[in-house]
Order: C-alpha cells, then sequence, then structure tokens
C-alpha cells in the first residue's frame, strides 16, 4: 500500500517544491490523491476521513527541513499516521496448531490472493522452514487454478490439484486430508 501511494502522490507532490512551509491550500490536491488511493485500496471511509484529518493537523503549518523537500516531509506524515492506523507492532502469524494450519485468503477478484498465496508459500517454506501445500477452491475463475499449480511450483512446494467442477467446501476437506497425510504443516486456500 505504501508503495501505491508513493507512487500515486509523485506527480502531485511536484507542486509542493520550494515551499518552506506545509499549508492546508498547498497539499489539498495530495491528501485527496492519499484519500482515493486508500478508498481504492478498500479502505473503510471513516478510517481514510479519520487518517486524512489526522494527516492534515499533523502536517500544516509544519516546518519542512532542509534535508526534505515538502512532498518528501508530506509522505513521511501520510507514512507515519498508516503505520499508526495499522499498528507499528507487526504480528506474528501464530502456526501452533495441530498440522496442517489452514490459511484462507479470501478477497475480491484482482486483488492479488494468488500472488500472496505464493509468496506466503515462499516465505513459510523458506524462513520458517514449514513443508507447505496449496489449493485453490476458486471455482468461479478455472485460471487461478492454473495459475496457482505455476505457483506452487516455481517456490516448490506442494499443490493439491481442483477443478471448477467440484464444490470449494469438497475441495477444501480433500485438500486438508492429503495434507494430513503428506504431513504438511500448512495449506494455503
Amino acid at each position: 500500500m505504501f508503495e501505491s501511494l508513493s507512487q500515486r502522490l509523485s506527480g502531485t507532490l511536484q507542486r509542493l517544491r520550494g515551499r518552506g512551509r506545509l499549508s492546508e491550500e498547498n497539499i489539498r490536491e495530495s491528501l485527496r490523491e492519499v484519500r482515493v488511493a486508500l478508498l481504492e485500496a478498500d479502505v473503510a471511509l471513516p478510517v481514510v476521513q479519520a487518517l486524512i484529518e489526522r494527516v492534515k493537523v499533523r502536517a500544516v503549518g509544519q516546518d519542512v527541513l532542509r534535508s526534505l523537500t515538502p512532498g518528501q516531509a508530506l509522505i513521511k506524515v501520510v507514512r507515519d499516521e498508516l503505520t499508526a492506523v495499522m499498528g507499528a507492532q507487526s504480528a506474528d502469524l501464530n502456526l501452533n496448531v495441530p498440522a496442517p494450519a489452514v490459511i484462507l485468503m479470501a478477497g475480491l477478484q484482482g486483488a492479488g490472493k494468488t500472488t500472496t498465496v505464493g509468496k506466503l508459500a515462499k516465505y513459510l517454506k523458506e524462513r520458517r522452514k514449514k513443508k507447505v501445500m496449496v489449493v485453490s477452491a476458486d471455482v468461479y475463475r478455472p485460471a487461478a487454478i492454473e495459475q496457482l499449480k505455476v505457483l506452487a511450483a516455481q517456490v516448490d512446494v506442494l499443490f493439491f490439484p481442483s477443478s471448477a467442477e467440484q464444490s470449494p467446501e469438497a475441495i477444501v476437506r480433500a485438500a486438508i486430508a492429503d495434507a494430513r497425510k503428506s504431513f504438511v504443516d500448512v495449506l494455503l486456500v
């Protein structure tokens, strides 16, 4: 999310060059871009409104350090506030359950679930030394099954085959049974 916001803001923040102080007037457009980017990332409207207000309160009137441009100063305030909203402390993934630990990925189409499963599988295998299996229960997008199969091969984790003719429940039940037989630590659905 931070990278997306930074990219989105780069054009608008050019307007802040040469300003020694951030004012409500000169950050209005940038904050509008932040608002749009957060809403497009499915952040709840009340959260977005509160965040924008907090950024405005912190940023307006702030003297810009000589080492920073006004745009960089605003990005720092936005980043600090996003971190405060999302929590400054990262929580560890608790896998202390009877194997296999099942992690279900859910979200809108195109939100990046399949890619995230691939990254998470790689992390769990390489960093946490877990035996990982992945399965697609997305019967409405058969290409997701093939995409996940390719990703599983790339990160060298087990892949449980499924098909669009099966129900998501049947797929997951069969995958859990197979994961148990294969002594899998983590099943990503």
